[in-house]
């Protein structure tokens, strides 16, 4: 197909359009539009060639639609604004987890949906299984925190485990699987669940999780699922809100899924109680710059949740 004509200027749009679709699809953009442009270049000089002198007055006006045409060509096979469209946004998704995270750890967040009739039984098992998987690590295995909800999706448990990066990850998950006494636990584990699942997630680089420590009171894991490509966005704004409200409570944590369920993102808070998560809330809403976080970050949103938790005895932070 060509873009070649007599006169440019009387080029319909919906052929130009045709046309460019045709390009981008069949060919690389950059050469395409290049070939392109010279062709329709060559064939408005030749058409300026044949104008009497009578009618070179109007030849700058028959040469806008020229310049249109360009733009729009180009537009369609480069996307608008100089390479910054909706692909070029999307293709730089790919760096985002690089610039957005600590970089220092992976963390595996566990969620285990327990039968309620069994409930006792797995909290005896967990809590004899996971201190004797983390000391026999020898410290490449650490167990971030453990927590039963009080609030919210009942009966599930939170463990939240951290790795040595995913070289880490892959080397404890391979000693694990040779483990006879995990493998007991496993099969112990089981039948007591209704479900199990798993995300591997990173920090944010803002927002370091706390090494092991005795809080006390309760503890809110907020989870987010974020419309897709807006992380770079949530990031940012986040990291403002964060000046915020550390003014009033104890920030634990926030990581973002890189495997399993996507674009996610979990905060975690620590509160002496309920009151005080109120009125923390509430004096977050007085400081400059928390209405502009939650104004921007919400519309992000596709779905949101918020659960109490309670730490498990043998838990790091508590």
């Amino acid at each position: 197909m060509s873009l070649l004509v007599n006169n440019p200027s009387r080029l319909s749009m919906a052929s130009l359009l045709r046309s460019a679709v045709y390009l981008r699809t069949s060919a690389h953009p950059r050469s395409v539009f290049q070939a392109t442009h010279l062709s329709a270049t060559r064939s408005f000089s030749s058409s300026q060639r044949h104008e009497s002198a009578s009618q070179s007055g109007n030849d700058d006006k028959d040469s806008k639609p020229l310049g249109k045409v360009s733009g729009i060509v180009n537009s369609i096979l480069h996307g608008s604004g100089g390479g910054s469209g909706p692909l070029t946004k999307v293709m730089s998704q790919e760096s985002w987890g690089v610039s957005l995270a600590r970089g220092k750890y992976v963390h595996e967040v566990q969620k285990h949906r327990i039968r309620p009739e069994r409930f006792d039984d797995y909290v005896q098992l967990v809590s004899e299984a996971f201190p004797r998987m983390v000391k026999e690590s020898n410290n490449k295995l650490r167990l971030t925190g453990s927590w039963l909800t009080e609030i919210g999706e009942l009966d599930t448990a939170v463990h939240i485990w951290e790795f040595d990066g995913y070289v880490g990850h892959a080397q404890e998950m391979d000693r694990l699987r040779r483990d006879p006494l995990y493998q007991k636990f496993l099969k112990e584990l089981r039948p007591m669940l209704i479900s199990r699942d798993n995300q591997i997630c990173l920090e944010f680089a803002f927002w370091k999780s706390r090494p092991p420590v005795a809080l006390g009171g309760i503890y809110e894991m907020r989870t987010y699922v974020l419309k897709p490509g807006n992380l770079l966005e949530w990031e940012t704004n986040w990291r403002k809100g964060l000046e915020c409200r550390q003014q009033f409570c104890e920030p634990v944590g926030a990581w973002f899924s890189q495997l399993g369920k996507l674009n996610y993102v979990h905060h975690m808070w620590n509160y002496p109680d309920l009151e005080t998560r109120k009125k923390t809330r509430e004096q977050a809403w007085k400081v400059d710059g928390w209405a502009e976080t939650v104004y921007n970050t919400v519309r992000l949103i596709e779905h949101m949740e918020a659960n109490i938790l309670l730490p498990m005895e043998f838990s790091s932070l508590k």
